[in-house]
């Protein structure tokens, strides 16, 4: 475990107590501070936190809230997390800001992860408290180093010099009667991640079979397969540029692919610096990319086989703040033998809080396709249409959704009871 504040290191790792109720369900006292977690992520066991830091008053209005409490977090190089926890204080705490950031190892069990970020939530809201009149209830108590003496810097060991290997098989069956389907796919990743370079090299593959039996009594087949690799190398430029290079081959029965493979060098700057990322990012992105395509179907433009240079430049904006959160990439590629054969996309949401209460959720994206250089020439059966097994013709894509809920009630959200699961009133079937 690492708990940090943002801008200098916190050296210690500490545990804050208060004295247990005679009751799991008492009530929280009155001067306890009133917070609203806001958590923009996962890993936050809210019914967890709420057992284990019974010395605040939780309330599920921020208007109502002394300490916002927001939560972020981002994959570290290692695959584990970086929590990123900002306070921000209001009413007659506005001003009182703080931020805390704990890392969890890629090798954690939720159990863990939800221990080290509640520890983390409690040193960063022990200050309020110690500002109200719960402060004077609470115990601070302080775990020193276990294998060398005070004082002692000691940098862990690492055997395996910052690499992350991780490799995965699935397997998914299902059927009925008259059908039946299988899915298998697997993966192998190796990932190296420092403050100067970032490395990725992957492996994937899957196979689908279904088999449907007809009125008739005759019996239809389908089996799709793709697979695929890339290799990634990035090279961190400061606090706002980065350079690198993306290398991979893909085979794919659905987008008449036999194998084509592409190397593309790109950069990125990020208008913010990195270190923000975890709540706020707009980074644009170019890339230069030259690809070898063997189809396995002559295609509608009666190529079996091509070499194509394609460029994309993409931007990208990401911000996590108290009223809410919101993305937005626009993203536009070509292929420089004949730029009308192009591809621009448009994609976005917003989670807004409102009101008091009331959210708001909205989410989209467009793509105006002019770039299916791979379609086949034969087309597609009604077989292959229904079940989805190739890639059609369309000029267009689109997906829209909306939502809004509103809530209201008791501003209060402390206690937890598990009786009878989280079963929906309305579920029955």
């Amino acid at each position: 475990m690492a708990v940090r504040r943002a801008a200098a290191g916190l050296g210690l790792a500490a545990t804050l107590a208060l004295p247990a109720p005679a009751s799991a369900q008492a009530p929280v006292p009155e001067e306890a501070i009133r917070v609203f977690l806001d958590c923009q992520t996962g890993g936050c066991d809210f019914s967890f936190l709420r057992t284990e830091i019974v010395w605040v008053n939780w309330v599920r209005d921020r208007q109502v809230a002394q300490v916002h409490l927001l939560v972020t977090s981002q994959r570290t190089g290692s695959g584990g997390r970086e929590f990123t926890l900002r306070f921000l204080g209001q009413s007659e705490l506005r001003g009182r800001d703080d931020e805390l950031r704990a890392s969890v190892s890629q090798t954690a069990t939720d159990d863990e992860e939800r221990r080290i970020l509640a520890n983390a939530i409690k040193l960063g809201l022990a200050g309020y408290a110690a500002r109200q009149g719960i402060g004077r209830r609470l115990d601070v108590t302080y775990r020193g180093p276990a294998a060398q003496a005070a004082g002692q810097a000691q940098r862990p060991a690492d055997p395996w010099n910052f690499w992350v290997f991780r490799a995965g098989v699935n397997a998914f069956l299902n059927g009925e009667s008259r059908s039946s389907s299988q899915h298998l796919n697997g993966s192998l990743r190796a990932t190296r991640t420092t403050d100067d370079w970032k490395l990725r090299f992957s492996v994937r593959g899957n196979r689908n079979r279904s088999t449907f039996t007809l009125s008739d009594g005759s019996e239809f087949e389908s089996v799709t397969s793709s697979s695929g690799g890339d290799v990634l190398v990035v090279k961190s430029l400061g606090a706002h540029w980065s350079a690198g290079v993306l290398a991979e081959a893909n085979r794919s029965d659905r987008l008449n692919l036999d194998l084509s493979t592409r190397a593309a060098p790109g950069i990125e700057f990020n208008v913010w610096p990195y270190r923000e990322s975890t709540r706020r990012q707009l980074t644009i992105l170019y890339e230069l990319g030259v690809a070898a395509v063997d189809y396995k179907d002559t295609t509608v433009f009666n190529r079996v086989s091509e070499t194509l240079v394609d460029q994309r430049l993409q931007a990208t904006l990401v911000q996590r703040e108290p009223w809410g959160s919101s993305h937005l990439s626009l993203t536009g590629a070509t292929y420089l033998h004949d730029l009308s054969k192009n591809r621009l996309t448009a994609s976005g949401g917003v989670n807004l809080r409102v009101v008091r209460g009331l959210d708001l959720n909205l989410n989209g994206s467009y793509t105006r396709t002019r770039d299916q250089l791979f379609l086949a020439k034969a087309g597609a059966s009604d077989e292959q249409v229904l079940l989805r097994l190739r890639q059609l013709q369309t000029s267009y894509r689109y997906h829209v959704s909306v939502g809004v809920s509103y809530t209201f009630g008791s501003i209060f959200n402390n206690v937890v009871n598990p009786r009878f699961g989280n079963r929906d009133s309305g579920e029955f079937f």
